[in-house]
């Protein structure tokens, strides 16, 4: 199960990827779709989460900045 880190309430838009960067900010880029490019990050909200190993970190549906422990190892 996830659980919540940080409470952003980032109301996400369609044709965005939204993720958290290198600095634990929430960001937000451009989808590529066809002939149309992807890129130029922007950041969304501040909120400097910061990493701890083996954990996956995301941003859920209510916008908030969650966590969930990374399966590894199972066959």
């Amino acid at each position: 199960m996830a659980e919540k880190v940080e409470k952003t309430g980032v109301s996400k838009e369609k044709g965005y990827l939204y993720y958290l960067d290198k600095n634990g900010d929430v960001a937000r880029s451009k989808m590529a779709r066809g002939a149309d490019k992807g890129g130029s990050a922007e950041v969304v909200a501040k909120c400097g989460v910061t990493r701890e190993s083996g954990w996956l970190y995301f941003i859920d549906k209510d916008g908030d900045v969650s966590k969930a422990k990374m399966a590894r190892g199972k066959k």
